[in-house]
């Protein structure tokens, strides 16, 4: 499914915005460039989007997704992400409202929708993204054959902002006349890029072969590659980045880490070690399995929840601990890192 900035779309968020769940949609809400008619949240239907969220987006909220077909959608993408990455029972029935009214569905779940529905109109169509490819091999190196300069950000936690740091440094890569290209490596990034591969529905044994794949195949003809990161090396319960490292061979990485954290967010007991410690591991584990030296360029940080002069002393603080240059891209932009992660040819 092809989207453009003419498409229509109404994203089902219940629970989302005020929860912990709404990451696919919130992410489609920053950085998508389609048309985004509606939102579906029955919690805070009326209020205003831009003021609970502090996205700059001047979206309705709604009750439901009845409620949502008022504003002419052609597409319904699934904003949720719940644990164990299935569709509510609840929520069925909205996507089935959806169908029924000609909707295309953008599904992120694990669960496929496609198979549900047999009843689909000329033109309708489910794109179910976590969806393993065809054609897969192991992980065979090859991505040092591009020319391109690869960046991986990679992360001291899960969900800290790897794919907005991807994202804003690829917008500020483009905005400077770079060819660069993004490759997304989840639902939430497919879903914004039209591409990518969705690692965590690709068997472990053909996950950097996964990555390996669509980074040659998006990476041909570019100056700079972003890959998008997924977990942490230090979560115990994360399987994603060293396929990302060995499929990528990625020639810089980008360290994203919450301020403040000292320990993995949902698991206390596990402690973050100190920073300079975390970017020595990176760079060894990326040097190992590639044939050169592998360096964290840079650091991007998390400052969501703190004022402006406190974000500014911590980014200082980091820069002073790590000598690396870190700033919070999302707050101020990928240009102010960008020089670090790009050498200019």
């Amino acid at each position: 499914m092809q989207l453009t900035v003419n498409s229509r779309v109404a994203i089902l968020l219940q629970g989302g915005i005020k929860g912990d769940r709404g990451k696919t949609g919130l992410a489609f809400l920053r950085y998508s460039q389609t048309n985004i008619v509606a939102v579906i949240d029955s919690e805070t239907a009326g209020q205003s989007f831009q003021e609970l969220t502090k996205i700059e987006q001047s979206v309705p909220i709604v009750r439901d997704t009845a409620s949502a077909l008022v504003y002419q959608p052609d597409i319904l993408l699934i904003g949720i992400a719940p644990s164990g990455g299935q569709l509510p029972f609840e929520l069925q029935a909205e996507v089935a409202i959806a169908v029924e009214a000609g909707l295309s569905i953008i599904n992120g779940l694990h669960t496929p929708l496609k198979p549900q529905f047999d009843y689909l109109q000329p033109g309708q169509q489910i794109w179910d993204l976590r969806q393993e490819p065809g054609d897969l091999t192991i992980g065979k190196g090859k991505a040092q054959s591009l020319t391109a300069q690869r960046i991986l950000t990679v992360g001291t936690d899960m969900a800290i902002g790897k794919m907005s740091t991807s994202l804003e440094l690829h917008r500020a890569a483009v905005n400077q006349g770079i060819k660069a290209q993004f490759v997304a490596t989840g639902q939430a990034g497919i879903a914004i890029s039209g591409q990518g591969i969705p690692l965590d529905a690709v068997r472990v044994d053909f996950a950097a072969g996964a990555v390996e794949k669509t980074v040659l195949e998006l990476g041909k003809g570019q100056d700079l590659v972003i890959i998008e990161g997924q977990g942490s090396l230090l979560h115990p319960g994360s399987t994603a980045t060293l396929p990302l490292i060995r499929g990528s061979q990625p020639t810089g990485l980008v360290l994203v880490h919450r301020a403040g954290a000292k320990q993995i967010r949902d698991l206390p007991d596990f402690l973050i070690p100190p920073l300079s410690e975390v970017i020595q591991l990176y760079e060894t584990v990326a040097s190992a399995g590639g044939i050169g030296t592998v360096k964290v360029k840079a650091i991007a940080l998390n400052t969501f929840g703190l004022d402006l002069a406190a974000a500014e002393a911590v980014i200082k603080s980091t820069e002073e601990l790590t000598g690396l240059l870190c700033s919070d891209v999302v707050r101020f932009g990928g240009a102010t890192i960008l020089p670090a992660i790009y050498e200019q040819k």
